[in-house]
């Protein structure tokens, strides 16, 4: 008998996950030599400067460790891109910490703040790292589901998932994989439920700055009654379209970010300090670099909306992030994993099926595409597509 026949069972919440969409049509679209419109990442070396930066840093700068809660150069950039940007009065010092990526800011987050059995309120559709974090820190899920074409929470949906029992919500705006800016007349009534029920907030808000028709971005913990119960994340790799970075930034009133660093010291403690140096130098980069950034993808975005229109998709409008969605129950469609599993084998063009986003019942006919591309591969992906059978 071997030994692993009488090994004792793994953690179940992460051995219990299966294979996720996104590795299953990532490896359909190798097979099939696919477009990949699934993977959200650009196509694109990013920034040459910044690269330049963090080039010059790694052969000329520090390469041993560099402070826990981040080089404090770093943090004097992050307080000040939040201020200039968002009006956020941030101390460097004591309210800002860097973390290898947003997921690990979430992470620590949820298992700093999270004792089990607390209650967690999540929005679906949800990042897919959101619930198994929430429940290997002990969390007990409460789900306000959003639907489209709007994807928008009510008093109602609140009300149903907010109890005092709750600790703490996880909110995602702009909300990945919906494509959505939240109004602030939405983000007005969340955050009065978290302060009628003492919640605090985790605001995975990476894409902040990848926000279109001006419609810009309004941080929950700018709202009144929320800045000592907020916590803020944001994302270098997200800003820059340099993913794989992986550089994040965390934003808390004291009390909270003393329990919170204790958590990422104990995760990962620390961040390549030449890419600290290079995302410091483009945080502080003009508002021109911003804003040209935000156009060229607003520009990708209607290339590919309006592709797709023109073959008969029903397109839904995408105001955030690098993603656009098409409804495909006006193709008779009721199910959008077996549709994106024909779209890269009939067409060779992969995409996500929505319901993937769901943890409960799914809303099953909308399908995310990415639009963060060259041209050249927008109009291969169109070209493809044509070919679908109906």
């Amino acid at each position: 008998m071997s030994p692993a026949s009488n090994a004792k069972p793994f953690n179940p919440v992460l051995s219990g996950l299966p294979t996720t969409i996104f590795e299953t049509m990532s490896r359909l679209a190798r097979e099939h030599r696919a477009v990949n419109l699934g993977q959200g990442f650009p196509d694109d070396p990013g920034a040459e400067d910044i690269r330049a930066k963090a080039a010059e840093a790694l052969i000329h700068g520090w390469n041993q460790y560099p402070p826990m809660m981040g080089l404090p150069e770093t943090r004097v950039a992050v307080a000040a891109h939040y201020h200039h940007h968002q009006k956020l009065d941030l101390d460097p010092d004591n309210e800002v910490m860097i973390t290898s990526g947003a997921t690990e800011a979430i992470a620590g987050a949820l298992f700093a703040l999270i004792a089990p059995g607390d209650e967690v309120v999540l929005f679906e559709p949800l990042y897919d790292a959101y619930l198994p974090l929430v429940l290997r820190a002990g969390g007990v899920p409460k789900f306000v589901k959003l639907a489209p074409p709007e994807w928008r929470f009510n008093e109602a949906s609140l009300a149903a998932a907010f109890s005092d029992r709750t600790k703490l919500v996880l909110f995602n705006n702009p909300l990945n994989p919906a494509g959505t800016v939240c109004p602030p007349e939405d983000l007005a009534l969340l955050a009065r439920f978290c302060i009628r029920h003492d919640v605090i907030a985790v605001c995975d808000e990476v894409w902040e700055h990848v926000t279109f028709d001006n419609a810009g971005h309004m941080p929950l913990m700018a709202l009144e009654g929320m800045r000592e119960r907020t916590v803020k994340i944001g994302s270098a790799g997200k800003i820059f379209s340099l993913t794989g970075w992986k550089v994040g930034f965390v934003m808390a009133a004291p009390a909270l970010m003393k329990v919170l660093a204790k958590a990422h010291q104990f995760l990962t403690f620390t961040t390549p300090p030449n890419l600290q140096v290079a995302v410091g130098f483009g945080l502080g980069k003009p508002d021109a670099f911003f804003e040209a950034m935000r156009r060229d993808f607003q520009q990708a975005r209607d290339y590919l909306a309006n592709g797709l229109s023109g073959l008969g998709f029903s397109v839904l409008n995408s105001r955030g992030t690098y993603f656009l969605n098409i409804d495909i129950a006006p193709l008779g469609e009721d199910d959008d994993v077996a549709f994106c599993q024909r779209l890269v084998t009939q067409t060779g063009v992969a995409a996500i099926p929505v319901s993937a986003f769901y943890a409960g019942d799914p809303v099953r006919h909308i399908v995310r595409l990415c639009f963060a591309k060259r041209r050249e591969t927008l109009d291969m992906a169109l070209e493809r597509l044509a070919k679908l059978k109906r």
